[in-house]
């Protein structure tokens, strides 16, 4: 079967879901041409996220020339369904944090798509995100383009669904995957009951035959992980505070910060000012090889989240058979099992964080490994690249069809 993956920015470090995805189903004979709006400002440290950005085609990159004249093409060959389209991107437009004019711009893009979809007889396309890729997507399948599909995975669609259009883009579709049962009750809540089967929920994955070994837990004093872009919704800030707090009885204590952001700076100020700054250390962005390289010397990830769908960084150090200590948030809850395979915390409860590090510093050597064990089968269990992807080859299946 062949089908189009429609993306927005592609690739990027923190989306080697995507690409999982795409390979697995790659694996199991789909034929996938990948149609990204634009390439990432971000420095690609992965090898596999080079090779992916060579085989990726750049909407953008087309010119506006060209895409005008592909929306041009279509006007006067599907007259009416062309109008439609250009009366649903003004409406989608008008309720929207970004604009008509960028809108206009997406439709554009749409039948760009539409045609590359036509020319690679693209039978069905896929959508990561309910945001601009999804638009394109949606606006495609009214220019003639085919059925769609798309990937909701949060927080983003969640805060803005009605300047999204989130509900107009799920009843259009196919089918909409939603990352975990939260993920798809807040689906829910903007459509109609009628269009909810068509809400499925597929599980973004790991790569089992990738994974090293696990590594013994180190010996010695805590040392946590956290991984993640610097922004306010991923709350590394409250981190801060938290060392502070447990450094008096754990001097040893360490914690090693894997991203970069926005944030950088005010967190790295925040750490210097609270006199912390000795116990972290800023790793930058790593590839696959040193993210897992990082969890094998730590002891568990901490994820202080104030929003999420539901994280890879949780499913990686769970399959590295690492506890974690998490945000009782989205789709997380779903996953971390509390007291079974790390700890859940209330969002924004400094205090609750320390106590569940505390925790972990008293728990001996062999009750960790046996929580890191009890991780890394559950995830293994529910979170398969390969399982996940043949649920979405069903859907992706069952969806094709005569493409009116």
């Amino acid at each position: 079967m062949k089908i189009a993956y429609i993306l927005n920015t592609y690739p990027q470090p923190s989306h080697s879901f995507i690409r999982r995805e795409m390979l697995a189903l790659e694996r199991q004979g789909f034929e996938i041409t990948r149609l990204a709006m634009r390439a990432s400002d971000a420095e690609l440290v992965d090898a596999q996220d080079r090779a992916e950005a060579a085989r990726t085609r750049y909407v953008l990159s087309a010119g506006l020339p060209a895409l005008a004249g592909a929306l041009l093409r279509r006007l006067l060959r599907r007259p009416c369904a062309t109008l439609g389209a250009l009366r649903m991107a003004w409406r989608m437009g008008g309720v929207s944090e970004v604009g008509r004019l960028r809108h206009l711009v997406y439709l554009a893009e749409a039948a760009h798509v539409a045609a590359t979809c036509a020319q690679e007889n693209a039978q069905h396309a896929h959508a990561h995100f309910g945001t601009n890729a999804a638009a394109v997507a949606m606006l495609s399948r009214m220019l003639g383009g085919p059925r769609y599909s798309f990937t909701v995975h949060g927080p983003e669609e969640f805060d803005a669904p009605r300047a999204l259009s989130l509900g107009p883009k799920v009843e259009r579709a196919a089918f909409t995957v939603a990352i975990s049962s939260f993920g798809r009750s807040q689906l829910c809540r903007w459509v109609a009951a009628a269009h909810w089967d068509r809400i499925k929920v597929v599980h973004c994955g790991i790569e089992p035959d990738r994974l090293p070994p696990p590594a013994p837990l180190p010996e010695g004093a805590p040392h946590l992980v956290a991984i993640g872009r610097f922004v306010e919704q991923k709350g590394q800030m409250m981190l801060v505070p938290m060392l502070r707090a447990l450094l008096p009885d754990h001097p040893d204590l360490r914690l090693t910060l894997i991203g970069d952001g926005p944030m950088r700076a005010d967190l790295e100020d925040a750490a210097r000012a609270a006199g912390i700054a000795h116990a972290v250390t800023f790793a930058g962005w790593l590839d696959e090889a040193g993210v897992a390289e990082a969890l094998a010397r730590a002891h568990a990830l901490v994820m202080p989240s104030f929003a999420e769908g539901l994280p890879m960084v949780v499913m990686e150090a769970m399959a590295a058979a690492r506890p974690v200590i998490a945000t009782h948030i989205a789709g997380t809850p779903e996953l971390v099992q509390d007291g079974v395979t790390g700890w859940l915390v209330p969002a924004g409860d400094t205090d609750a964080f320390a106590d569940a590090v505390r925790a972990l510093a008293a728990l001996p050597p062999a009750e960790l490994a046996a929580m890191g064990a009890a991780a890394r089968a559950r995830v293994l269990k529910r979170h398969d690249v390969d399982d996940e992807a043949a649920r979405l080859a069903a859907h992706m299946k069952a969806a094709a069809g005569p493409q009116g």
